[in-house]
């Protein structure tokens, strides 16, 4: 949600919640949405659709994991994802 109230949502397909939420990063920035770059503590709201099931994940959180060393199943997706 942005200052003036209005929720803000972009589409992605990823396989992992921390994945969907670094996918949607770079697309809310394409679309001027973080023209205020959001700080550690703004919250993205992760929906799946199939099933339907919401995720809230820390902005600083997400930048955290994405640096992260990580388990190995991890490092080749966070190599992917590093922008």
């Amino acid at each position: 949600m942005d200052s003036e109230n209005i929720r803000h949502s972009v589409e992605v397909t990823a396989s992992t919640l921390y994945e969907a939420a670094v996918l949607a990063m770079p697309e809310f920035r394409r679309c001027g949405f973080t023209v205020n770059a959001p700080g550690p503590a703004t919250r993205l709201t992760v929906t799946v659709k199939m099933p339907t099931t919401s995720h809230e994940v820390q902005w600083g959180k997400i930048e955290a994991w994405l640096q992260s060393a990580g388990k190995p199943n991890e490092q080749a997706m966070k190599g992917r994802l590093r922008y």
